[in-house]
């Protein structure tokens, strides 16, 4: 009797076992910590702009967690998190007339500008995401300098390097972030 329960113990504990090993191994399980609403729009304008839709959904993940409204102590808005000199620049540079900071707690008008000015930081460091993930966080500049000066080199590798601590943590939750979205989302080719 007591071998009986013992069995019937390790087959429970056996059975939950796999069934908690096939949820982790869901990926709809691991969708709802990573979604993707706006997944149309992030898209669109990604394809628009010429740049991947999951580095987009990435910073928005790690900016806002997708809420359109909030704001940073810095005064930065929407989705994305823009400034409100940075959103009225770029509105100005994309010829979007009549642009209100209030606009930036629009989803769609957060989501075209930021794709944008990821499109445009994406031309200034040709390519590399990481200048680029660097530069949405520390600034365009503030970057410059950094390889300017020899303090990082812009690598993947010497992320550690980054002179700013808030840009380095930054950087790093936005690749892994990344690296979620790509393995969640990403169609299987064929």
């Amino acid at each position: 009797m007591r071998k009986r329960k013992i069995r019937r113990g390790r087959i429970i504990w056996l059975l939950l076992l796999i069934a908690v090993v096939a949820m982790l191994s869901s990926k709809s399980f691991w969708r709802v910590f990573y979604p993707l609403p706006y997944k149309e729009l992030v898209f669109s304008q990604a394809a628009k702009n010429n740049i991947d839709p999951y580095l987009v959904a990435a910073i928005i993940k790690t900016e806002s967690n997708f809420v359109p409204s909030a704001e940073s102590p810095m005064g930065a808005r929407g989705i994305m998190q823009i400034m409100p000199e940075t959103g009225a620049w770029a509105a100005q540079q994309m010829n979007l007339r009549e642009f209100k900071p209030d606009d930036l707690y629009n989803p769609e008008l957060n989501i075209r500008i930021g794709s944008w000015y990821i499109s445009n930081l994406n031309t200034e460091f040709k390519g590399n995401k990481i200048l680029v993930v660097a530069a949405y966080n520390g600034g365009r500049g503030n970057v410059r300098e950094w390889l300017d000066k020899g303090l990082w080199t812009g690598e993947h590798a010497s992320v550690d390097q980054i002179p700013f601590s808030e840009t380095r943590a930054y950087v790093k939750k936005v690749l892994r972030n990344y690296s979620w979205y790509r393995y969640l989302y990403k169609e299987a080719p064929g």
